[in-house]
């Protein structure tokens, strides 16, 4: 399993970066190979992503949840295995860190040489980058969800 770590810092209000996250219909915009994020409901979503032109689709489960800091998610069935963490800090009124980690565990031999090679890493980096341009372009979040999930 190899481990993902990334962190922008986003000119907009750590409420702002936080609602716009919770909108996961909206991550195609900014995240590379995602063609569609589907909202089964607070706490499942069902991914479908093309990379290196393998389409891969998985379900994930939101395990903790808490507004303004941190959302803990984990793949729970699928092509995919994974689990992370987006944490949002408070750098001033207009300024939030946004730091993601994921382990990832690749599953098939595109996948694991992409991994060897850093394209996972490089993909990531490059997504937080698009949602850094992404939030502060748009003027505001489009919408966001301030409901709380506690592991259990």
């Amino acid at each position: 399993m190899s481990t993902v770590k990334e962190a922008v810092e986003v000119e907009v209000p750590v409420r702002t970066a936080y609602n716009q996250w919770t909108q996961f219909e909206e991550f195609p915009q900014f995240m590379e190979g995602v063609d569609e994020i589907t909202q089964i409901d607070d706490r499942h979503n069902h991914w479908t992503t093309k990379i290196g032109g393998v389409r891969r689709e998985f379900d994930t489960e939101i395990v903790d949840q808490l507004p303004d800091e941190r959302i803990t998610w984990r793949t729970i069935s699928g092509d995919v295995q994974q689990k992370g963490t987006v944490r949002f800090q408070r750098v001033d009124d207009t300024h939030t860190r946004v730091e993601l980690v994921m382990d990832v565990e690749p599953g098939g031999v595109a996948e694991k040489a992409a991994d060897m090679m850093g394209t996972i890493d490089r993909r990531v980096k490059g997504d937080m980058r698009r949602f850094k341009d992404f939030i502060e372009h748009q003027g505001g979040e489009s919408g966001g969800w301030r409901g709380r999930i506690t592991p259990g």
